[in-house]
């Protein structure tokens, strides 16, 4: 019998990342698995590769009309709900003077707005003693260059674990998010051309005190941790970062 053997999981941003990898070491334990991804092919990839424990399903947090459709699959699918992974998220490189009204609004409406509706929606569906579990970043609390607006929805995504928590203390949910630092998830490459990314990578492993990337399974293994284990634990940010924001 699995660890997680009967327990049901929903994760936004499931199909790729560090989001898939939750979702592998979840459907490795017996659990059930519902993730979401904006990308067709993507998704099919993740779902053909976590097997008949999982559901797919095509889904945009900034579209509310896409996270009521999600919340109502995974009341079909599972019923009630022990984790909820809120990871779906996006990130932009673009300096404070070229920022564009219309890459700031994207960013506030997939990382922020996405998320605190998506909690909100799923709330009936969460079981008493299960555990929300959001996705913030090292740059909430860093003044990077680059990601003013993204370092700023993030940091709206660390008030909102402080505050949800408290809210949903009384049905005993638990809140709290990670702060994963430079993982290597293939995301420089995606979102900078390849010297640029080439460049970042170098930068950011010398500045790192383990002076090396992270991987994404030790992301994963911090997220089951605050989901699950983490009893006592509720609107805490959980750094995974190997200590550039401690040290």
């Amino acid at each position: 019998m699995g660890e997680y053997e009967g327990k049901n999981v929903v994760i936004t941003g499931g199909s790729s990342g560090f989001g898939f990898t939750t979702a592998k070491l979840f459907a490795g334990g017996g659990a059930r698995v519902l993730i979401t991804g904006r990308t067709q092919a993507t998704l099919d990839t993740a779902h053909e590769q976590l097997g008949n424990s999982a559901v797919a399903v095509r889904s945009d947090v900034a579209s509310l009309s896409d996270v009521d459709t999600l919340v109502d699959r995974a009341k079909a699918e599972f019923g009630l709900v022990d984790a909820l992974f809120v990871n779906a998220g996006v990130t932009r490189s673009v300096s404070f003077e070229s920022m564009s009204e219309q890459v700031y609004d994207d960013l506030f409406a997939i990382n922020a707005k996405g998320a605190y509706f998506t909690v909100q929606k799923f709330v009936p569906l969460l079981r008493e003693g299960s555990g929300v579990v959001l996705t913030t970043s090292v740059a909430n609390g860093k003044g990077l260059p680059m990601v003013s607006a993204y370092a700023a929805s993030k940091a709206a995504l660390r008030s909102m674990t402080r505050s949800l928590a408290r809210e949903l203390l009384p049905r005993r949910i638990r809140v709290n998010a990670i702060s994963p630092g430079p993982i290597d998830t293939g995301i420089l490459e995606k979102s900078m051309p390849r010297d640029a990314a080439e460049r970042n990578r170098e930068q950011m492993t010398a500045n790192n005190p383990m002076l090396r990337f992270g991987d994404s399974a030790e992301v994963a293994k911090a997220v089951a941790f605050l989901a699950f284990d983490a009893t006592y634990t509720t609107g805490a940010e959980f750094p995974v970062d190997g200590g550039v924001s401690q040290l």
